[in-house]
């Protein structure tokens, strides 16, 4: 593991420059932290711009919702 981080004493952490770089993140971008079992999963949260247009194809029609399941 090369890409490593310490926690400061004020609970922060700085991510690496090689992965920012990677991953094309920015100051400001906003983060949610996932537990998984004894870590954590650091996911963007995408802005609300870059989401439209994913759904362009979808159909509206015959969704199901939870009572319809089993």
């Amino acid at each position: 593991m090369a890409n490593t981080a310490t926690l400061s004493s004020k609970f922060q952490i700085s991510i690496p420059k090689a992965v920012r770089t990677e991953q094309a993140w920015a100051a400001g971008q906003q983060f949610a932290f996932i537990p998984k079992g004894k870590g954590i999963l650091l996911a963007p949260i995408p802005k609300i711009e870059d989401l439209f247009g994913m759904a362009k194809d979808t159909n509206p029609n015959n969704f199901r919702d939870r009572e319809d399941r089993f």
